[in-house]
């Protein structure tokens, strides 16, 4: 038995069938909600439902509050209609049209940027392209049925092959067969593109005088800087005059692990800025740049975020806090984009 869901404000209806979750079938019929993790964990689906009800489904409390609940706020990634519902949720035009596949890949090459980070690229098919935007992620599927999200790291203009970082997590059901079994010309299966985090290239909101929009500011926590790289290439690529300022929080400076490709951005570009951020530097990174926490930086230099667009991307705390004090300083919660980096759920792959 199927329920109507109705999307306001645009007045978009759809089926649910059986036991889809909203996100789900809305996303079956074409219509795309903003989305990150799919688990219930990042929050970045949250939306009012107006009238009908819902299973809420489980999810984490950090994503949706008991209060939000009582105010009507659901998780579209986890909620169920029980009934006939209208929801109120933003539809993100640009990913429209884009499809998502299921498609076979090579390991062509095998990198390793920095002793926990591997970098993979893969080759499609010759008769197939994958079709996305700078930012947005695939899943990997294991062959036991599991996923493992990551960010494509290169552009899609520069798509020749997909490119992957991975980071070496100790007892890591994937990661430790990158790191101690992976082979090139290893063949995998991921399904994608997916999420809705990508740079807004035309802004969110009306564009300044000098028609330049908003100044962007990056922020990524260790492989976090994944997307963001992607983003960067495409906006250099295209062109994009707006102010970019990129921020990379990471433990020591190995960890910093395309640092020198940065520096030449800067070179080759007078719009971008790069403000690299250590929390636990040693005695042998020799580090004379700055030290903390990330989002810190980032609040230290933008004391006003009123003017501005933030896309965050990395570990779970990282991505709160950052939340959290950038709306204080003003920043527009429809200017603030992220997408975090949430531990791995063992959902099994259709």
């Amino acid at each position: 038995m199927g329920f109507t869901v109705r999307i306001e404000p645009s007045g978009h209806e759809f089926t649910a069938e059986g036991n889809e979750t909203v996100l789900e079938a809305a996303l079956r019929h074409g219509f795309n909600l903003p989305y990150s993790c799919r688990n219930g964990a990042c929050a970045t689906c949250k939306g009012r439902v107006i009238s009908g009800s819902v299973d809420y489904g489980s999810y984490e409390s950090k994503a949706l509050s008991e209060s939000e609940r009582e105010a009507g706020m659901a998780l579209f990634c986890r909620a169920r209609p029980l009934s006939d519902v209208t929801v109120m949720a933003r539809e993100i035009g640009a990913v429209r049209g884009i499809v998502i596949k299921t498609l076979p890949c090579r390991v062509i090459r095998m990198e390793k940027l920095a002793p926990d980070v591997m970098a993979l690229y893969l080759k499609l098919p010759q008769n197939e392209r994958l079709q996305y935007l700078a930012g947005q992620y695939v899943d990997i599927l294991l062959r036991d049925g599991r996923r493992r999200s990551f960010s494509l790291a290169n552009a899609p203009h520069d798509d020749e092959a997909l490119q992957l970082h991975v980071r070496h997590l100790p007892g890591g059901h994937f990661s430790e067969h990158v790191f101690t079994r992976m082979k090139e010309k290893d063949l995998l299966r991921f399904q994608g593109p997916l999420g809705t985090f990508f740079l807004r290239e035309e802004g969110v909101t009306e564009p300044e005088a000098s028609g330049a929009g908003r100044p962007v500011i990056l922020m990524a926590g260790g492989t976090g800087f994944a997307p963001m790289k992607a983003i960067l290439e495409h906006a250099f690529h295209i062109g994009l005059r707006r102010p970019i300022h990129l921020y990379w929080g990471a433990r020591a400076r190995r960890d910093l692990y395309l640092h020198e490709q940065i520096q030449t951005w800067l070179q080759a570009h007078e719009n971008f800025r790069y403000t690299p951020v250590l929390s636990d530097p040693g005695p042998d990174d020799h580090w004379a740049g700055r030290r903390g926490w990330v989002h810190e930086a980032v609040n230290q230099d933008y004391p006003d975020l009123s003017r501005y667009e933030v896309y965050a991307s990395g570990p779970p705390p990282m991505i709160e806090a950052g939340k959290t004090t950038f709306v204080a300083r003003g920043l527009p919660e429809d200017c603030l984009f992220y997408d975090s980096f949430e531990r791995a759920h063992d959902s099994v792959a259709p």
